[in-house]
């Protein structure tokens, strides 16, 4: 007999393992007091007037880094427990199309005590990324092992 019982998904979030033309991959610093610093993906929580997940991740784009990206194709998924069940951040590749700083959005910079949000680019094809505290830890393994195709996939000059 199998247990059926469900698991509640307490937060959903999509994120973007966004690569510019130059094959680097846009990232987000943060900074936060009494922290070492640490790096994410950009993106955020999938809101119930989004019309899905790819929806939320090109407007989690324009609001964090005023950023359009193109072609986006999920090709990670996430999964932490939660006080409300699990927490799913789904990771999808895409190439960045624009980015405008200026038009960078929302709590995270209207809020000093949530610490920094500073645009960061790391090379990909060299050893950048392993220097770097890139969360989550699963994220950054499947990166290295997949730089490549990953480049591809998002049609970064090669």
């Amino acid at each position: 007999m199998t247990d059926q019982s469900t698991v509640a998904v307490g937060r959903r979030a999509a994120r973007a393992i966004l690569i510019d033309d130059l094959g680097r991959l846009v990232l987000i610093k943060r900074t936060k007091p009494g922290q070492a610093p640490y790096w994410t993906a950009p993106g955020g929580g999938v809101e119930d007037t989004d019309d899905s997940v790819e929806a939320a991740l090109y407007r989690e784009l324009a609001e964090e880094l005023g950023a359009k990206a193109t072609d986006a194709s999920q090709v990670f998924l996430f999964s932490s427990p939660s006080d409300a069940g699990v927490a799913v951040q789904h990771f999808f590749v895409a190439l960045l199309a624009s980015l405008d700083e200026s038009a960078r959005g929302g709590p995270e910079f209207s809020d000093p005590s949530r610490g920094g949000y500073e645009l960061d680019r790391v090379d990909l094809r060299g050893d950048d990324l392993v220097a770097i505290d890139l969360k989550p830890t699963a994220l950054k393994e499947f990166i290295l092992a997949n730089r490549e195709a990953l480049l591809v996939e998002a049609g970064a000059v090669a």
